[in-house]
């Protein structure tokens, strides 16, 4: 097998050169997302989302806060998950690798981005576990026209790792909303407002439940997801996602 792969190297070089999706200089395969080392590890390139952060939506914050605090965007929300998280702030590298994962279907991007949220949330799921992993799901016409969702592929890929049940099917959308993107907090709360609707065969059984997306922001999406999900049964739903966008 070693020996054909070799045979085959050259021609697969041509077809598919192996060079970085980012910088267009380095080497880079399909093993390393087509992102090189240099690029990986630039200073800026990819930035933890590390402590303090809000207790509830997971909003980072420069500083010496050292005690349990709630940030400015959930004083006066009412967010119905239990708790949000995420990998890696929503800049540089990782801004540009979503944005060409989602629409520009690039998708030899996938293993990167799962891996940030594996070894991001892995340790945690395993101290503190749940029983189903949920993507946040797209609107149909939404999917036929990505081709995929990539909150699905990256709750797969986490499912897989943890050993824990993945279900798509909990959860749909219902409304085709606007893009999210660009909307301020007030918009983006009335345009998620009853786009979402729980479609599970039967009542869940006090399920903990961890809901899967590649951005968070304000975190109205999930949370109008987690109501659906706690009227329905769920005894808590938490977040984890790839990246956390800032606040303007």
């Amino acid at each position: 097998m070693n020996a054909r792969r070799n045979i085959f190297e050259p021609l697969l070089r041509l077809i598919f050169p192996r060079v970085c999706e980012i910088c267009g200089e380095r080497e880079a395969g399909p093993a390393d997302s087509f992102i090189c080392e240099h690029c990986r590890t630039h200073p800026r390139a990819i930035k933890p989302v590390r402590p303090p952060i809000c207790k509830i939506c997971g909003l980072w914050y420069e500083g010496a806060i050292t005690t349990e605090f709630k940030c400015r965007n959930c004083f006066d929300l009412e967010l119905a998950f239990t708790s949000a998280r995420a990998a890696v702030e929503y800049a540089g590298l990782v801004k540009e690798v979503i944005h060409r994962f989602k629409y520009g279907r690039n998708e030899w991007f996938e293993p990167f981005l799962a891996e940030l949220l594996i070894e991001a949330a892995a340790p945690e799921l395993k101290l503190e576990p749940i029983d189903v992993i949920v993507p946040i799901p797209l609107h149909p016409r939404k999917r036929r026209g990505r081709g995929f969702n990539q909150a699905e592929r990256l709750a797969a890929r986490l499912s897989s790792a943890l050993n824990v049940p993945f279900d798509a099917n909990l959860i749909q959308r219902v409304r085709d909303t606007d893009s999210q993107a660009g909307l301020d907090r007030d918009d983006r709360i009335e345009n998620v407002k009853n786009a979402f609707s729980y479609a599970g065969k039967q009542k869940l059984q006090g399920q903990r439940l961890l809901l899967i997306d590649d951005v968070l922001t304000t975190g109205v999406t999930a949370s109008s997801c987690a109501k659906e999900l706690l009227k329905n049964g769920a005894s808590e739903v938490r977040v984890w996602t790839v990246a956390r966008g800032g606040l303007s």
